[in-house]
Order: structure tokens, then sequence, then C-alpha cells
């Protein structure tokens, strides 16, 4: 799989850390920043995440698919976008919640998304 190159992501205010991630398996396949948040750790707990909504969907018959996944925490936000050339493979991101703009981390994370070439 070609390597794709996260630092990008770095620029979207409020910046903690981003990886991406192999829905199946869970294994991270690229991460940037992080500090004191595992990524990896963040990464497996979030691909449960990402199953669960799939599987909640098709039990509802919804014929969808995801675009992104907001997680709101009282100090961080958390985006888990799938690709859409391959939704098995997803982005997450994690800000600070204090000096994210929410609006336009989604904006910068659906352009970075589009450039995706695996």
């Amino acid at each position: 799989m070609k390597e794709v190159d996260l630092n990008p992501l770095t620029d979207i205010k409020g910046f903690i850390g981003a990886c991406l991630v192999d829905s199946d398996s869970g294994m991270v396949l690229g991460m940037v920043g992080g500090g004191a948040l595992n990524l990896e750790a963040a990464a497996a707990g979030n691909t449960e995440v990402v199953k669960a909504k799939r599987a909640t969907m098709e039990s509802l018959g919804l014929d969808d698919s995801i675009e992104d996944i907001l997680i709101t925490l009282g100090t961080q936000y958390h985006i888990l976008r799938p690709l859409a050339s391959n939704e098995a493979i997803f982005l997450y991101v994690a800000m600070n919640r204090a000096q994210a703009n929410l609006a336009m981390a989604r904006i910068s994370l659906s352009t970075f998304e589009k450039k995706i070439k695996l």
C-alpha cells in the first residue's frame, strides 16, 4: 500500500494527532502527532466505533455510506472519516476543542481525503 503523508493535517487548528486506519484489522497505516494521546489505542478503539455504525446501518436497512463520525468530548473533538475510495480505511483526527473550528476541520479533512490515492 502506498504511504500517505498525513503532515498536511497538522495545519488543522487545534490539531492533536491523526492516523490512517484499516478498519478490518484496526492496524494503523500511518500517523502524525499524538503527544500524550496514544494514537494506536485510539485507532483500535475507533475501529470498533466504525464497525458498530456500519452494523447498525445494515440492521436498519440503510443503503448509505458514512461521511464522517464526530465524537465530542469535554476538551476534544474526534473525527472518523472513511475514505470514499476505500471504506475499509478511515482517517482519524483528534483536536483540542477550545482551539478547533469544527466546520473548518471537517472541510479540511474532506479536502485531504479526496487527495488520498492508495
